[in-house]
């Protein structure tokens, strides 16, 4: 993917926004913006200024531009989280999706991330519940690549 400039504010701002697409925030959605507003390093007060400016329609500027290590960092640790939940909600999926699209995440840089949690999930869990995680990665991996591909279409 070219290496666009990405700012804090947008990524925030674009997921939220996706979450609310359904007019719900349900609890893992919930889990998931707590998890990025802290891996975005956002102020405490700035997720609060960022939906009220979806609430109210008004554009949000700032928040700091991320680099690529950064990217990477956030969308693996948000995508870990998501895989925690012991399934996948279509809505997370659907998250997962549009923050690989906003960050800017390449197949290549996205199989690293997949490969690095199947290791993690490994070295964590018992035997059972890695097949099962493991198995939950396996389907997210194809449905979130078929929702960015769908994504990436749209926008291009």
């Amino acid at each position: 993917m070219s290496e666009e400039t990405v700012r804090t504010h947008e990524v925030f701002k674009g997921t939220i926004e996706v979450m609310l697409e359904d007019g719900i925030l349900n609890r893992e959605e919930k889990r998931l913006i707590i998890k990025l507003s802290n891996q975005l390093k956002l102020e405490p007060e700035e997720p609060a200024l960022i939906y009220r400016a979806i609430q109210e329609g008004t554009e949000i500027e700032g928040g700091r531009e991320m680099a690529t290590a950064e990217r990477l960092r956030v969308f693996e640790r948000v995508y870990e989280v998501a895989l925690l939940n012991e399934s996948l909600s279509r809505d997370e999926y659907r998250v997962v999706a549009h923050l690989r699209n906003n960050l800017h995440i390449s197949d290549k840089e996205f199989e690293d991330i997949e490969a690095h949690l199947k290791k993690i999930v490994k070295e964590r869990f018992e035997d059972k519940m890695v097949d099962k995680m493991l198995s939950t990665l396996k389907d997210s991996v194809s449905l979130v690549g078929s929702l960015f591909d769908n994504i990436r279409t749209k926008t291009v």
